[in-house]
C-alpha cells in the first residue's frame, strides 16, 4: 500500500463537524514498550487519544420524524449555514441540503399501507409569466405508487424499507400515474425529469430527461400503459448504470397552448439503488438465495475468538430501518464523492471503506484498541449498526468506538442498504504486514527470547472484513465475483485509510500487482511466519518458518441458516499444495524481501502442538504442549514456555508466568508438558477479548533444531438468556425477559445493557447499576413490533470488569389486521440510557 500526499485526497466539501475523538495511529513498538514499562495504558495500535471531546456535544434534533407538511427540512432546521449553501458544480460536492431533504416519514404514525397523499401541481407554467392558458396540459398531481404494499416497492424488493418515498433498484421498470387537467392527446408531449446534485448535467447522469413514448439515452425510457380520462398511467424503465442516490422528480408537458413544468414536491423524491436482480447491472447476482441472504437479510452472525475456540455473536445490520438509507447517502456526501461516480460500485465501495472509519476524513467510527472506552462505547457492547449510523447522521460527529467487527458490521449495513450483495467475513490468525515483505517476521535473541523492539509485524487472533459481489470492468477478465472491502484502519492506501475492493481471485493466486491493496490482504491470509534468531556476530538467521500459521480459517455466516460456512478455499489453495506455494512465491517475489528464504535451515525432527482447554473467564485453566519425535534417534529438548495476555490484535502485555522443561523423547515417542494457570494469576492482567498468548521456544540438543510456536486461546464469557413472554404482533406491546449470571467473584460496576432488533426495537440503552460477584439478575423489557415476519432481538451487557456478553432470540411477529407495519419508534431514544430496576436478584 503506497502513500500519496495528503493533497491527493478528495476534499470534504461540507463544512466539517467539530473535531471527533480522533485516535491517531501509533507505532506498535510504542504500544509494546508502554506495556513493558508500566501499568497498561495502551495495548492497541491506535490507542493514543491526544484530543479531548468537547464538554457539550452538538444538540442535533432526531431526524426520524421530519414534517411532511411544509416547514424546513431537517437539514435546514439543524444547520442553517448548510441549508443555505449555494452549491458548486455537482461533481465537486454533495447536493444542497435544501434539495436533499430528510427523506423521513411523516410525523404521524399511520400504517405503512395507508395511501400517502398524492402530490398536486401548484399551477406554475414553464413560460415564465406564471399563467395557465386554456388548453395547456397541466399536471395536477402525481402518484408514484410508493407505498410498501404497492407493486413498485414489492417488485423492486424495497418493501421492507421503513420509508414512504419511492425506492427503486436501477435497471428495472416501475409504474406511476399522472393526474392531468384534461385528457391526454396524441399531440401532447410529456417528459419526465430526474435531478440530483446542485448543478445537474445530462452528460454526467445527474440530469435525466425521459420523453414519454420516444425512448431516451442510457437505458431510460417511459411508455403510456393506460390513458383513462384525466389519468395517465406510465411504465418507466431506469438505466442499469444509473447513479445511486435520492433524485428530485418533475414532469414537463408541451401542448399547442404552451409548456408546463410541475414544480418540485418533496413527496416526489425517488431513491435509486444498485440492483443485484438486474443482469445488466454489474452488481448482478445469479442466485436468489444469495440475494436473500446478502442483500435482504437484516441480521447476521459475526465470528471472533481463535480458530480452536470460535465465538459468535448476532449483529443487527438493520439496513431497512428508517434513517439508515439517508445515513448511507450522507456518508457519500461527507466524503464529497462526485455524483458522476456514484453509479460505479467499485468507487462507491472504496469510498465506504474509507468513510466507515474516522481517520483522515471524520468518518463514521473512531477506532480504539486501548482498553479505555470511558469517553464512548466499548466496541464489544454494540449489538448492531443502526444506533451508530443514526448517531452519525444526526450529529455529524464520528461515533466512539469501533474495532474490526464493528467496522465490518457497519460496512455490511451500508453496502446492503445501497444494493450491493455483501457479507461479513472473519479470518483467523490474520497477519498485519507493516513492511510489504509479505511475511510475518518475528525476531529473537541468542536465547530465543522475543526482541519486542524489532517485532513490528503482528498476527491478529482474528480479523473481520467484508466481501461484496460485483464485476470488475477495471481489471482483466477473470476477477469478477467476491471483492474484499476492509474499513478497519490498519495501513493507508494511496494516502488514505481504506482498503479494497480487492478481487479474491487475485488474492488466491498471489497476484499482488492487481488493485486495490492486494499485497496487504494477501499477507493477511497467506503469508508465512518467519522466525529470525540473532547470531553471535549480531546478524540474524532464519531458524524456523511456519507455513501454515496465517489465514488458518476464513468463515462467514452460511446462506439461510446460522451455521458457519468455511470460505478458506476461495481465498487460498490448500495449504502446502503446489498451487499454494506458487501463490506465495509469486507474491513474495513482488515484496520487499524477495530472497527471504535463502538462509533457511530445514532440520525438523521434533514437532510441537499446543492444546488448551475451553476455559471460562473466572476459572482456573491448563495449557498443554505436546512434543513428538518423528526421527529415528533419541532427541533431548530444552523447552521454554512464556504466558502473557494479549489483545486480539496480537499486541501483548508482559509475561506473567513462565516455565522451563527438559524433555527426552525416544524415537517416534510423544510427551506432554502442562502449565496450570489459576484465576488469581491472570485476573489482574485481563484485557479485551480475554485472550492469552503462549510463546513456546526450544532447542533440540542433538541436531540444533530450533522450536518456535505461538498459540493464542481465549477465555469464554457467558451468554445472556432471552425469553419471550407472550406472542408478538405488529403494533401490540410484547415483553422479553433477560437473565444473566456474573461468572466472576467480583462486583460488576456500571452495568449497561443494549437492546435492538430491526422491526422490533429501536436501539435502546438500559443502565442497571452494579451486579454482585456470582450474582444472577433478571430484567424485563417491553417493545412494540413494527414489521411482521421472523425477527431477531439482540441484547448485550457491558461493564468495566466484563464485556463481550450478548444474547439473541428469534421473534416471529404476526401482522396486524389489514396492516404490514406501523413504523413508529418503539423504545427509548438510544442517546440517553434508561435506569432499570432489577426484576429479581439471586446468588450463585
Amino acid at each position: 500500500m503506497g502513500r500519496l500526499p495528503q493533497a491527493a485526497k478528495l476534499l470534504l466539501l461540507l463544512p466539517p463537524p467539530p473535531p471527533a475523538l480522533l485516535l491517531a495511529p501509533i507505532l506498535e513498538k510504542k504500544g509494546r514498550e508502554d506495556l513493558m514499562d508500566g501499568p497498561r495504558s495502551d495495548m492497541g495500535r491506535w490507542g493514543g487519544n491526544p484530543w479531548q471531546p468537547p464538554a457539550t456535544p452538538s444538540p442535533e434534533p432526531e431526524p426520524d420524524r421530519p414534517s411532511r407538511r411544509g416547514g424546513r427540512s431537517f437539514w435546514a432546521r439543524c444547520c442553517a449555514c448548510c441549508s443555505c449553501r449555494s452549491g458548486a458544480d455537482d461533481d465537486g460536492g454533495p447536493e444542497s441540503h435544501r434539495d436533499r431533504g430528510s427523506g423521513g416519514r411523516r410525523s404521524d404514525s399511520r400504517g405503512s399501507d395507508s395511501r400517502r397523499p398524492i402530490s398536486r401541481g401548484s399551477g406554475v407554467n414553464a413560460t415564465g409569466d406564471g399563467t395557465i392558458r386554456e388548453g395547456m396540459l397541466v399536471v395536477t398531481g402525481v402518484d408514484l405508487l410508493s407505498s410498501r404494499s404497492d407493486q413498485n416497492r414489492r417488485e423492486h424488493h424495497t418493501d421492507e424499507f421503513e420509508y414512504d418515498e419511492l425506492i427503486l433498484r436501477r435497471g428495472q421498470p416501475f409504474h406511476m400515474v399522472l393526474f392531468l387537467s384534461r385528457p391526454y392527446e396524441s399531440s401532447d408531449s410529456v417528459t419526465l425529469e430526474l435531478h440530483i446534485g446542485n448543478n445537474p448535467e445530462v452528460g454526467k447522469g445527474t440530469h435525466v430527461i425521459i420523453p414519454v413514448g420516444k425512448g431516451s439515452s442510457g437505458g431510460w425510457k417511459a411508455q403510456v400503459t393506460k390513458s383513462s380520462g384525466q389519468n395517465l398511467n406510465l411504465r418507466v424503465h431506469t438505466s442499469p448504470n444509473a447513479i445511486i442516490g435520492k433524485f428530485q422528480f418533475t414532469v414537463r408537458t408541451h401542448s399547442k397552448a404552451g409548456e408546463f413544468l410541475l414544480p418540485f414536491d418533496p413527496h416526489n423524491e425517488i431513491y435509486i439503488l444498485f440492483n443485484p436482480w438486474c443482469s445488466e447491472d454489474i452488481v448482478y447476482v445469479d442466485h436468489e438465495d444469495w440475494r436473500q441472504e446478502y442483500v435482504l437479510n437484516e441480521c447476521g452472525r459475526i465470528y471472533y475468538g481463535t480458530e480452536a475456540q470460535i465465538g459468535e455473536r448476532t449483529w443487527n445490520y438493520g439496513q431497512f430501518d428508517h434513517g439508515v438509507l439517508d445515513a448511507c447517502l450522507y456518508i457519500l456526501d461527507r466524503r464529497g464523492m462526485p455524483y458522476g461516480g456514484r453509479g460505479d460500485p467499485v468507487s462507491v465501495s472504496r469510498v465506504i471503506s474509507a468513510m466507515v472509519n474516522s481517520l483522515d476524513d471524520n468518518g463514521v467510527l473512531i477506532g480504539n484498541w486501548s482498553g479505555d472506552y470511558s469517553q464512548g462505547t466499548n466496541p464489544s457492547a454494540w449489538v448492531g449498526s443502526v444506533e451508530i449510523l443514526l448517531s452519525y447522521l444526526r450529529t455529524g460527529y464520528s461515533v466512539p468506538y469501533g474495532q474490526c467487527w464493528v467496522f465490518a458490521g457497519v460496512t455490511t449495513t451500508v453496502l446492503r442498504c445501497l444494493g450491493l450483495a455483501t457479507r461479513t467475513v472473519t479470518n483467523f490468525n490474520s497477519a498485519h504486514d507493516t513492511d510489504t515483505s509479505l511475511t510475518m517476521d518475528i525476531y529473537f535473541d541468542e536465547n530465543m527470547k522475543p526482541l519486542e523492539h524489532l517485532n513490528h509485524d503482528s498476527v491478529w487472533n482474528f480479523h473481520v472484513w467484508n466481501d461484496c459481489w460485483m464485476k470488475r470492468p477495471d481489471l482483466p477478465s477473470g476477477f469478477n465475483g467476491w471483492q474484499v472491502v476492509d474499513a478497519t484502519p490498519q495501513e493507508t492506501s494511496s494516502g488514505i485509510f481504506c482498503c479494497g475492493p480487492c478481487s479474491v481471485e487475485s488474492i488466491k493466486n498471489g497476484l499482488v500487482y492487481m488493485k486495490y491493496d492486494t499485497p496487504f490482504i494477501f499477507a493477511e491470509v497467506n503469508s508465512d511466519k518467519v522466525y529470525w534468531q540473532r547470531q553471535d556476530d549480531g546478524s540474524f538467521k532464519i531458524v524456523y518458518v511456519e507455513e501454515k500459521a496465517i489465514g488458518t480459517l476464513i468463515i462467514t455466516k452460511a446462506i439461510g441458516s446460522n451455521m458457519r460456512e468455511d470460505v478458506t478455499h476461495i481465498y487460498k489453495h490448500p495449504e502446502g499444495s503446489a498451487a499454494e506455494r506458487k501463490a506465495v512465491e509469486t507474491a513474495t517475489a513482488h515484496g520487499s524481501k524477495p530472497n527471504v528464504y535463502a538462509t533457511r535451515d530445514s532440520a525438523e525432527d521434533v514437532t510441537v502442538q499446543v492444546e488448551a482447554q475451553d476455559a471460562v473467564m473466572g476459572q482456573d485453566l491448563t495449557a498443554s504442549v505436546v512434543l513428538t519425535n518423528r526421527g529415528s534417534s533419541r532427541r533431548t529438548v530444552k523447552l521454554h514456555l512464556y504466558l502473557s495476555v494479549t489483545f486480539y490484535t496480537g499486541v501483548t502485555g508482559p509475561v506473567f508466568k513462565e516455565d522451563k522443561k527438559e524433555v527426552v523423547l525416544a524415537p517416534g515417542a510423544s510427551d506432554r508438558v502442562t502449565m496450570p494457570v489459576a484465576y488469581k494469576e491472570y485476573k489482574s492482567h485481563l484485557v479485551d477479548q480475554g485472550a492469552m498468548l503462549l510463546n513456546i521456544s526450544g532447542h533440540v540438543k542433538e541436531n540444533g533444531q530450533v522450536l518456535a510456536k505461538q498459540h493464542t486461546f481465549r477465555l469464554r464469557t457467558p451468554d445472556l438468556s432471552l425469553t419471550l413472554l407472550g406472542a408478538a404482533m405488529v403494533g401490540q406491546e410484547c415483553e422479553v425477559q433477560i437473565v444473566f449470571k456474573n461468572p466472576l467473584p467480583v462486583i460488576l460496576t456500571n452495568v449497561v445493557f443494549r437492546l435492538e432488533g430491526s422491526g422490533l426495537q429501536r436501539p435502546k440503552i438500559l443502565n442497571v447499576g452494579d451486579i454482585g460477584g456470582n450474582e444472577t439478575v433478571t430484567l424485563r423489557q417491553t417493545f412494540v413490533p413494527v414489521r411482521p415476519g421472523p425477527r431477531q432481538l439482540i441484547a448485550s451487557l457491558d461493564s468495566p470488569q466484563l464485556s463481550q456478553v450478548h444474547g439473541v432470540i428469534q421473534v416471529d411477529v404476526a401482522p396486524a389486521s389489514g396492516d404490514r407495519g406501523i413504523f413508529s419508534d418503539a423504545g427509548a431514544d438510544s442517546r440517553s440510557g434508561e435506569t432499570i430496576p432489577m426484576a429479581s436478584r439471586g446468588g450463585a
